[in-house]
Order: structure tokens, then C-alpha cells, then sequence
């Protein structure tokens, strides 16, 4: 009988083989969820290109981890746009994710500076832009 293998361990394989173990398997999964929310907010479903996912990516950590969002991907060993794009590529060869003939890790290089991107005022900046978003309107 075949062992069943959960999601993250998945992702753990494709984490230690593809990728050296350089990031952690929640890296992946984050990468992941960052492209489901930006599909999802959209009116209607196309390609993300790579400078878009890193901006999602870069929103959503923001957005779920505050000021700690620095200490967190690093701990996952995510650290530049680069890596993202490494990740990408790596859960598109194991049919996890899809890319168009056009999409090349170079989309990935230099999107944003994750210093700027994840200083504290940018955090600040960002999460009371989504306090200010989605506030409701009085009636």
C-alpha cells in the first residue's frame, strides 16, 4: 500500500530537492497562498506575471505579519525577489504552479528592495492603507 503524503511534505520535497533546502517548505506555501489571494481579487482570471506575484507576495506578508514580516521570511529563507522567483520555478517543474513560454526567472530580478519594501514605515504605510480600505462607510 502507497503512503499518502501531505501537502507539506510536498512542499518539503520540493523544498530540500529542487531548492537545496535553502527555504523553508512554508516558503512555498506562502508563495502559494500570495498567488490564490492575487487571482482571487481579480474580476476575471488571467496570468500573473512575476512582478506581480512579488508584489503579492510582498502585500500579504505585510498585511499577516506587521512589523515582524522581515523575521519571518528570513526565516524561510525568502530574501529577495530572486528567491521568490526560484521558488516559482521550482513549483512549476513539480506541477504545482504554470508559467507561460514567456514567463523566465529574470521577471523575478530586482521587482522590489526588501530593506525599502519591509522598513517599518513601509508596514506602517501599508497596513493603515488597508485599515483605510476597508473601513465601512456610514449609512
Amino acid at each position: 500500500m502507497k503512503k499518502q503524503t501531505s501537502a507539506y511534505e510536498e512542499l518539503e520535497k520540493i523544498a530540500n530537492e529542487a531548492l537545496g533546502g535553502i527555504v523553508r517548505p512554508q516558503a512555498l506555501g506562502f508563495v502559494l497562498s500570495a498567488l490564490d489571494t492575487s487571482l482571487r481579487g481579480l474580476r476575471q482570471r488571467r496570468h500573473i506575471s512575476g512582478q506581480e506575484l512579488c508584489k503579492a507576495v510582498r502585500d500579504l506578508a505585510a498585511r499577516e505579519y506587521g512589523l515582524m514580516v522581515r523575521e519571518v521570511l528570513n526565516a524561510w529563507g525568502i530574501d529577495s525577489t530572486e528567491t521568490i522567483g526560484r521558488i516559482v520555478f521550482a513549483l512549476v517543474d513539480a506541477g504545482k504552479m504554470t508559467k507561460t513560454d514567456e514567463d523566465t526567472l529574470a521577471d523575478f530580478s530586482n521587482v522590489f528592495d526588501f530593506e525599502e519594501a519591509f522598513s517599518p514605515a513601509a508596514i506602517l504605510k501599508a497596513t493603515r492603507t488597508v485599515r483605510t480600505r476597508t473601513r465601512r462607510r456610514p449609512s
